[in-house]
């Protein structure tokens, strides 16, 4: 047989049969310790933290899916973040994408930080910016695309070439569109990350991250982190991201199906001064879009014009729900001031773009006429 398409493997990567008992479902070993066959010898496993049958299944699976060497699934993606750094030393530089999430600016800027490592934000959609920005010390290129919430893309092959003729190793959050919509590492990236808890889990019902790496030093170092550090993703949930990813391509399409409608809707109404979605001809970076992605998603941000208003909308939701996170079957609506980007200074924020009128979507799987008509009345409280 060739090699499987994508939605095959979606299905069957890491989750053969368990060979003890024929279970079609991966089992959830929740055991902290196994057995040794004596001393200095084991069945594979000898403590959870370092591994578990489990866990193993789904960072096969991510592997795979991703097409890289091997996978490696933490407590949270924050705690997946930290492990991109948390090897690196005093003195070494890291760039990373100028409007990142809001919790990685906090975790860099106010923990990574104080171990003597340098952190720099720059705009990386400048290619020249960028190449300009390397110095001898610098150890990796950090970037989203899209990022959170404004929805600005990066050009992975591009930088990529840059990075790497510095010597330079280049990580891809690829939260936003899963690897069912874009392959960060076929594209040039070095490693992957992803919060497990949206697209890949899908139903909003268990924190996790994952590292993908495309080297055999990757599985090493994530590896000892995992080991020594102790993030590492429970047997459960392991279990869970495993569940969701087995229909993530069929999730995928019904998210993008109705992530264009919506944003198609948003594009006619005047009261939005800002509509920040990939998919819409408008988009500036529509075209690298096309190229990059195999699809638009269904993650968008638009602007009011005031928090006021903002809070208006949000208030009239009634098939949203006013929540954070994102990639879940239900549709969710956030003020990204006030929850993603919290953590940032009013100063901070609108150098980026992160203002009080900004509100994030993230379009789910339910009927996407109910989900405009749900738009549309909340508008009419703007």
């Amino acid at each position: 047989m060739s090699d499987p398409k994508y939605a095959t493997l979606a299905v069957h990567a890491g989750q053969h049969p368990d060979p003890l008992t024929g279970a079609v479902n991966v089992p959830i070993y929740l055991s902290s310790t196994f057995e040794l066959n004596g001393i200095g010898s084991d069945k594979g496993w000898d403590y959870s933290r370092a591994g578990n049958p489990t866990r193993d299944r789904l960072e096969q699976a991510l592997a795979a899916l991703e097409g890289g060497t091997s996978g490696h699934a933490f407590a949270s993606g924050m705690a997946a973040i930290y492990a991109l750094v948390a090897t690196l030393h005093s003195g070494d530089h890291v760039l990373v994408s100028r409007n990142v999430y809001g919790g990685t600016v906090r975790l860099f800027n106010l923990i990574v930080r104080h171990y003597g490592i340098d952190i720099e934000y720059v705009d990386t959609t400048d290619l020249a910016v960028l190449a300009a920005a390397i110095r001898p010390t610098t150890k990796l290129l950090h970037i989203e695309t899209p990022t959170n919430p404004l929805m600005v893309l990066t050009d992975i092959a591009a930088v990529s070439q840059i990075a790497h003729a510095k010597g330079v190793e280049v990580s891809v959050d690829n939260t936003f569109l899963s690897p069912a919509l874009q392959s960060p590492l076929a594209l040039g990236a070095d490693i992957v990350m992803h919060s497990t808890t949206k697209f890949l889990n899908g139903h909003s019902d268990g924190l996790g991250g994952a590292l993908i790496g495309s080297k055999p030093e990757h599985k090493d170092k994530f590896w000892l982190v995992q080991k020594a550090a102790g993030g590492i993703l429970s047997p459960f949930e392991c279990f869970l991201v495993l569940r969701g990813i087995k229909t993530l391509p069929l999730r995928m399409k019904q998210h993008e199906e109705n992530g264009r409608a919506v944003a198609d809707f948003l594009a006619t109404q005047k009261k939005l001064s800002r509509l920040n979605y990939p998919g819409l001809k408008s988009h500036p970076q529509h075209e690298l879009a096309a190229k990059q992605q195999r699809g638009f998603g269904s993650m968008l941000s638009f602007d009011l014009g005031s928090k006021e208003k903002a809070g208006r909308f949000l208030g009239a939701l009634k098939v949203f729900l006013n929540a954070e996170s994102l990639g879940g079957v239900e549709s969710l609506a956030s003020h990204s001031a006030t929850t993603t980007h919290a953590a940032l200074t009013d100063e901070n924020r609108a150098s980026v773009g992160i203002t009080d009128g900004l509100v994030r979507l993230s379009v789910g799987i339910e009927d996407k006429d109910d989900l405009i008509a749900d738009l549309d009345q909340a508008l009419e409280a703007v």
